[in-house]
């Protein structure tokens, strides 16, 4: 029995974090028209670049804005390269 309980606490410390996961988007308002470039953190169940539009798409849409595009889905290494780029809509989402 001890065996097993040392046997799964190992188990549940060798399993790998969740690495954070993000996409960057190109999106728009209409009258004036007005584009923006954002970066989101997605879930899990959104880190593929088919699933995230729908997702980004919920957010931003509260703000009267459009989805253009999904850029990329990327975790935490690309993430401050990007920051720059995405001024107030970095995280905003």
């Amino acid at each position: 029995m001890m065996k097993h309980i040392i046997f799964a606490i190992a188990l549940l410390g060798a399993a790998p974090a969740s690495a954070a996961c993000y996409a960057d988007y190109k999106a728009k308002q209409d009258n004036p028209l007005r584009l923006h470039y954002g970066v989101v953190k997605l879930t899990d169940d959104t880190c593929e670049k088919s699933a995230a539009g729908s997702a980004i798409a919920k957010r931003i849409g509260k703000d009267g804005w459009t989805l253009l595009t999904v850029i990329s889905v990327f975790n935490d290494a690309a993430l401050n390269g990007k920051k720059a780029s995405a001024g107030a809509y970095f995280l905003r989402y």
